[in-house]
């Protein structure tokens, strides 16, 4: 039996120290395996997530400059002399209207769902 180290006592093999120290190294590797895998996975979804905005932000600033063009030139007669500061007004209320869209959604959507679920986590339901 002491062949396979069954039999053996602690201090034929290192002792306390030994045990320590692989009790430190255990903790050690507990402690990165708990912070940094999940570090890892939050900086890839911050990644993605600002790539993201960044391309819908694009997107969204050349469809408006799109329609600022497609109302100077395709109502041209609609639009000119005196009025041709009315399709940037027109352009501009349509970044509002998405701007304001877009927080709409973010106030009402899976954040605001979360926000109320975690309020009545304490117990006290209405």
């Amino acid at each position: 039996m002491a062949r396979f180290g069954i039999g053996k006592s602690s201090t034929a093999r290192g002792g306390v120290r030994q045990s320590g120290t692989e009790a430190l190294q255990l903790v050690v590797e507990y402690v990165k395996q708990e912070t940094l895998t999940p570090l890892k996975g939050l900086g890839r979804y911050l990644l993605f997530g600002i790539a993201g905005s960044l391309a819908l932000c694009a997107g969204v600033v050349l469809l408006l400059v799109a329609l600022l063009r497609a109302l100077q030139t395709e109502t041209a007669t609609t639009f000119g002399g005196n009025l041709s500061w009315l399709p940037y007004v027109i352009v501009c209320f349509a970044a509002v209207l998405v701007i304001g869209l877009a927080a709409w959604r973010i106030t009402k959507g899976p954040a605001a769902r979360r926000r109320s679920e975690s309020g009545n986590a304490g117990g006290s339901r209405a």
